[in-house]
């Protein structure tokens, strides 16, 4: 799936989120149920910034688990405010893609894509 870099920089937060209402997960960890997901061009450079903020808007909290493997990693947690932010975002995403939805149903056809980019011609004299 091709994605819009604006769509989905305006999305991300709601679906790290829903995410991780799944459970804590850690970065690298959280790239790759994102990419599973649909996202599969999503990279950590996009990613962290957007768990930064989360953070720092007290959405998120974090803490050290040791690794096996090498260094500790930093689990990220959705808090009690970021469970209501995004119970908040999926109204608005529902209420947007209801109204994007009724927008381009004259111009969609699911089996033409072409009606996208250009709208049926009218034939009348």
């Amino acid at each position: 799936m091709a994605q819009e870099p604006q769509l989905l920089k305006g999305i991300l937060p709601m679906l790290v989120l829903a995410t991780l209402t799944e459970g804590p997960s850690y970065g690298y960890e959280l790239v790759t149920r994102l990419r599973t997901s649909g996202l599969p061009g999503l990279t950590a450079g996009t990613l962290y910034p957007v768990l930064a903020r989360l953070e720092r808007d007290q959405l998120l909290t974090t803490r050290l688990v040791p690794s096996p493997s090498g260094p500790a990693r930093k689990y990220y947690e959705v808090t009690a405010a970021g469970d209501a932010r995004l119970q908040r975002a999926v109204l608005d995403w529902h209420e947007l893609s209801a109204t994007v939805a009724r927008v381009l149903a004259p111009r969609a056809h699911p089996a033409d894509p072409a009606h996208l980019t250009h709208p049926p011609k009218d034939d009348t004299p």
